[in-house]
C-alpha cells in the first residue's frame, strides 16, 4: 500500500505560480478527485507529487521518503501515471503498447516472463481492450486509444494509480466503464486519484474531492461537503442546481453567475 504527502507544496511555471502552499495526504483505499476549472493547478499537482515537475518548493512524500531520495524505478513500482493527451507514434500492437507497463519491474534486455504476459492480458481485459489485442494502437479510435492507455497503466501492477482524465474522448457507456474500475481498484486497496472534469462523475465515484482554484486548494473533503452552491459560484462562476442522492449530489449548472 502506498501513501503520498505534499507539504507546503509549490510549483513555478516561468514567473507564474502553478501551485500554491498545498498540503495533503493521500491514502489507501480511496477514488480521489482532484477537480477545479481549467488552469486550476490540477496536473501540475499530479506531476509535483510524482516527481515530474522540477521548479518545486516544499515536500512530497511517498511512503515517508521523500520523493527525491527514490529513482524513476522505484517511484514507476510505487506508482501508475496516466498522462492526459498522449500521443501515440509509433504503430505498435496494442499487446505490446500494454507490456510498456511491466517495464519498472524488468532489468536491461529482459523479456517478458509467464506473469509478465499474465498481467499484460489481465490488464487489457479490466480495461476492456481484450478483443483488441493484434491491433495496431495507432490505427484505433481515441477512446479505444485511452482505453489501452489506462490498460498500459495498469499492468504496472503498482499499489497506487494516478490519472489525469481518464474520461477525455470516451462515450457515456465506457466513462461509466473506467469510473466502476477505478473504484474496484480502491476498494481492494489501491490509492487511485484522478483528475475529473466531471463533476457529476466525481461527486457519484469519488471517495474524497479536492477542489482547486488557481493553483490553491480551496476545498478537501466528501463530495456533498465540497460541492456547493458557494464553491461552484465562487471557483467555476455558475449557478447550479444541487440535488442530494443520498450521500452524493446531482449538480445541474443552470447558467453564469454575475
Amino acid at each position: 500500500m502506498v501513501t503520498i504527502r505534499a507539504q507546503a507544496l509549490s510549483v513555478r511555471l516561468g514567473r507564474y505560480s502553478a501551485v500554491s502552499d498545498i498540503d495533503l495526504r493521500l491514502e489507501p483505499g480511496q477514488l480521489v478527485g482532484i477537480i477545479g476549472p481549467n488552469g486550476a493547478g490540477k496536473s501540475t499537482l499530479i506531476r509535483a507529487m510524482l516527481g515530474l515537475e522540477k521548479r518545486v518548493e516544499g515536500a512530497v512524500l511517498i511512503d515517508d521518503h521523500p520523493i527525491g531520495s527514490l529513482s524513476r524505478r522505484d517511484i514507476a513500482r510505487r506508482v501508475a501515471y496516466l498522462p492526459q493527451g498522449q500521443t501515440l507514434h509509433w504503430p505498435l500492437a496494442v499487446e505490446r503498447l500494454v507490456a510498456l507497463g511491466r517495464m519498472p519491474h524488468l532489468g536491461p534486455l529482459s523479456r517478458l516472463s509467464a506473469e509478465d504476459e499474465a498481467m499484460v492480458d489481465a490488464a487489457l481485459a479490466r480495461a476492456d481492450v481484450l478483443h483488441l489485442k493484434g491491433r495496431v494502437a495507432t490505427e484505433l479510435s481515441g477512446g479505444e486509444r485511452a482505453r489501452v492507455l489506462l490498460a498500459r497503466a495498469l499492468a504496472v501492477g503498482a499499489p497506487a494509480l494516478i490519472a489525469d482524465e481518464p474520461l477525455a474522448a470516451l462515450d457515456p457507456g465506457h466513462q461509466i466503464d473506467v469510473m466502476n474500475l477505478l473504484k474496484a481498484e480502491a476498494v481492494a486497496g489501491s490509492l487511485v486519484v484522478t483528475v475529473l472534469h466531471d463533476l457529476n462523475m466525481a461527486a457519484r465515484y469519488c471517495d474524497r474531492l479536492v477542489l482547486m482554484d488557481r493553483g490553491r486548494m480551496v476545498a478537501d473533503g466528501a463530495p456533498l461537503d465540497v460541492l456547493t452552491q458557494q464553491a461552484l459560484a465562487s471557483v467555476y462562476g455558475i449557478s447550479a442546481r444541487i440535488e442530494p442522492d443520498g450521500a452524493r449530489p446531482l449538480i445541474l449548472p443552470t447558467g453564469r453567475v454575475k
